[in-house]
């Protein structure tokens, strides 16, 4: 058992990088908590029936596979401390395309499941390719680097330091949601949880389901035995304020025996039934190749547009995650860029591949990672204990689905309080980087994208960089001093990038 522990640490350096087995696990576990709640969102999110669905348990299946193989990449290959799953956005997107989970048919032509799959295993593919062909040369090592590591590094410095504020705040978010803290309100778009029904209504609201207010209370209560368990330095924080909170939700009803014991709607699971299905030769699996090229007529033009959209979608989440997240553990170089970076793209566009032929939407890099980060989690150990805790939820869903997504929320709003201290990092001493800033991360919340935040600094810079430009030649026109000639600060990488984001915001998907 000693050599075993031993071969693990020098392959992973744990203790190289100052953690340990114990903390490993537990960021490893955290990160599973909080991110555990896409076996089944994503299903529901694809398919229009949810788990009436006969296809919904092959999907959940599917799900789980996609998590398992993707987090194993990064553990194994890539060696960070970051998970992979079917993403939030990229699955609603799937599901507008086959009429799923949206409920119509979003982009006018009637793609089947398989249909739509393969365009996701073509940008996957796409993806792959980007990752590995060599593009040019690092100027300070001399080693070749691929397209998107090219990519990262043309991207504005201003950007690159705005993004682990922005995702630091777009986590928050997503608690603050997933705990019904803030809820959708149609006058003002959202609002804070109305505590007053306590009093006023009771646990149960007038339709016979529980109040939100019960949700936001296992929700901060998460968050605050997080925030004093870690004033206190106590190991595994995260973990214990998460369990607290799970069971304060109990009498809250937020969550159940009944699920626990697998008699709840939507939670019974007969695991070898619904996976010879999955392998039948009518289920899901490789279903892409079976099925998948038989697209319906007029269907070329949109297809295009919406690999262009998933590769946009991915590129950009998976860039501005692993910054966010590697910048908060630490695990950059002196330029910023996260270690490994071009093994984590190429274990990103596996994924996604792997992942559309076994029955899923795209598999990216999950801003929950940051959880596990926050954990202590430094190397990839922690995210082969999320792979393995993947592994077991497909026979045992009960038993995590018991967990209630408003419990594992404190831990995604603690993950903001943590990442908000890069703000330090921003250079707003400039009116231009300043503006960069404001609109990647203001947008990258409020549109609740990473792409689009991202999307929107990149066309700020290059914007205002030209206009800057243009001015400075009229001077220099004029004055013909040394000082004032302009230098052209944008590079080929970056235009191209704006040119891609001015198709990703402009030009329509369907046709």
């Amino acid at each position: 058992m000693k050599k075993i522990k031993e071969k693990f640490d020098v392959f992973f350096g744990i203790k190289e990088s100052g953690s340990s087995f114990k903390v490993e696990i537990i960021a490893g576990i955290a990160t599973f908590l909080a991110m555990s709640y896409i076996l089944i969102v994503n299903p529901n999110q694809i398919l229009y029936g949810g788990s009436s669905d006969p296809r919904w348990a092959s999907l959940f299946i599917a799900t789980a596979f996609g998590a398992i193989i993707g987090t194993l990449l990064m553990s194994l290959y890539a060696k960070m401390p970051l998970a992979q799953a079917s993403g939030m956005g990229l699955n609603s997107t799937l599901g507008g395309v086959i009429g799923g989970g949206l409920g119509f048919y979003a982009y006018n032509i009637e793609y089947s499941l398989a249909n739509a799959l393969l365009l996701v295993f073509i940008s996957g593919v796409i993806f792959l390719f980007f990752s590995i062909v060599p593009i040019g040369k690092d100027k300070e090592t001399g080693k070749w680097i691929a397209l998107r590591e090219k990519i990262y590094d043309g991207m504005p410095e201003s950007i690159r330091k705005a993004i682990p504020v922005g995702i630091g705040f777009f986590i928050a978010f997503i608690g603050l949601q997933n705990a019904k803290i803030i809820n959708a309100n149609q006058y003002t778009l959202v609002e804070f949880v109305d505590f007053t029904k306590i009093f006023t209504e009771g646990l149960h609201n007038d339709a016979g389901g529980i109040n939100n207010f019960a949700f936001a209370i296992v929700g901060l209560v998460s968050f605050f035995s997080i925030a004093i368990l870690a004033k206190f330095k106590v190991k595994g924080a995260v973990i214990f304020g998460i369990l607290i909170a799970t069971v304060v939700a109990i009498p809250l009803q937020v969550t159940n025996f009944d699920v626990l014991l697998g008699n709840a709607s939507g939670v019974t699971w007969k695991f070898w039934e619904s996976l010879g299905a999955y392998f039948s030769k009518d289920g899901l699996f490789f279903s892409i190749f079976k099925d998948g090229f038989n697209f319906p007529a007029g269907a070329f033009v949109t297809s295009v547009m919406l690999v262009i959209t998933f590769c946009m979608i991915d590129m950009f989440d998976t860039m501005g995650t692993v910054v966010g997240c590697a910048t908060n553990a630490g695990l950059v170089d002196e330029n910023g860029k996260p270690l490994n970076y071009n093994k984590i793209m190429i274990s990103d566009s596996v994924a996604t591949v792997a992942g559309a032929a076994l029955g899923t939407s795209t598999v990216t890099t999950f801003v929950e990672s940051g959880t596990g980060i926050a954990a202590g989690g430094k190397t990839g150990f922690s995210s082969l204990i999320t792979a393995i805790l993947f592994l077991l939820a497909i026979f045992l869903l009960p038993v995590f689905a018991f967990i209630p997504s408003a419990a594992a929320a404190g831990a995604l709003m603690y993950v903001g309080v943590l990442m908000m201290g890069n703000v330090k990092n921003l250079d707003l001493s400039d009116i231009k980087n300043a503006c960069v800033c404001f609109l990647t991360i203001l947008l990258m919340v409020l549109t609740y994208s990473i792409t689009k935040g991202i999307g929107a600094g990149v066309i700020a810079y290059v914007l205002m960089t030209i206009a800057s430009y243009l001015v400075q030649l009229v001077k220099y026109a004029f004055t013909k001093k040394p000082e004032d000639k302009p230098k052209w600060e944008i590079s080929v990488v970056l235009l191209v990038v704006f040119v891609l984001f001015l198709v990703y915001f402009f030009v329509p998907t369907s046709f």
